[in-house]
């Protein structure tokens, strides 16, 4: 007997079939196909890239087959945070967010924490796509209301 399968389309209109236990590490697809008992479910995914789904799927997948070992997937999830590109990882983190994946925000999140004690003020206004639109007095007078952040 086969396993259900579940298409995903990208922004781009890119389409990916994956397994529902894999699709279904997303609480928002598990949402949107609960009642959908047809065996060809098709899932518009407007807000992820394909590039970015490709990734999101490939986490999934690991996490469905590979959830009996938790050091081995520990191992696994560190390798596969190790990105060059800090906009691969924004735009993972923004994805993990919008399919609510639990654990992926999770493991985004955590990897940029873990890079913000190694990055100046710009680039994280970069990273996070914050305009810096404060005055230097304004700057100034927040360093001193928050010198203890500063130290």
């Amino acid at each position: 007997m086969s396993q259900k399968r579940i298409t995903l389309t990208s922004t781009e209109g890119v389409t990916f079939e994956v397994r529902e236990a894999v699709a279904l590490q997303s609480q928002k697809i598990a949402d949107l196909v609960k009642d959908d008992r047809s065996d060809n479910v098709v899932v518009p995914l407007p807000n992820v890239k394909s590039m970015t789904l490709a990734l999101v799927i490939e986490y999934c997948s690991k996490h469905v087959d590979g959830a009996s070992d938790e050091e081995e997937l520990k191992e696994w999830d560190t390798e596969f945070m190790k990105f060059n590109d800090q906009t691969k990882l924004y735009d993972l983190l923004m994805a993990a967010y919008d399919l609510n994946i639990k654990s992926l925000c999770q493991l985004t999140c955590k990897t940029v924490a873990d890079m913000i004690p190694y990055k100046s003020e710009d680039e994280l206004r970069s990273f996070f796509k914050v305009n810096d639109d404060l005055t230097p007095e304004e700057k100034e007078q927040i360093r001193r209301e928050n010198s203890w952040a500063f130290e």
